[in-house]
């Protein structure tokens, strides 16, 4: 498997982004690191965003809410998944 590591930081244009989400009630406000997350994951074409966060963050509804967004405003989908649905145990058999 091949995995790379990068930093990345809130721009502008990822502020913008989370706020999209809170303005179309995504989430409320109080979210706002949440989205922000997700919006710096959108831009950085993250192949998958993982998280323990099942009010916020890996719920259906809200998982929609924000690739609608991301739709609306030209960006990718972004592919939301607990630990759990991405680790592999034991074989493959």
């Amino acid at each position: 498997m091949n995995q790379r590591i990068e930093n990345v930081r809130l721009s502008p244009e990822a502020s913008e982004l989370a706020d999209k989400y809170i303005d179309a009630k995504v989430v409320g406000r109080t979210s706002r690191a949440d989205c922000q997350h997700i919006a710096i994951a959108t831009l950085c074409k993250a192949d998958v965003l993982v998280s323990w966060n099942f009010k916020h963050i890996v719920n259906l509804d809200r998982i929609r809410g924000y690739n609608g967004i991301n739709y609306q405003m030209g960006y990718n989908m972004i592919e939301i998944r607990t630990p759990k649905e991405i680790t592999k145990y034991g074989s493959e058999d």
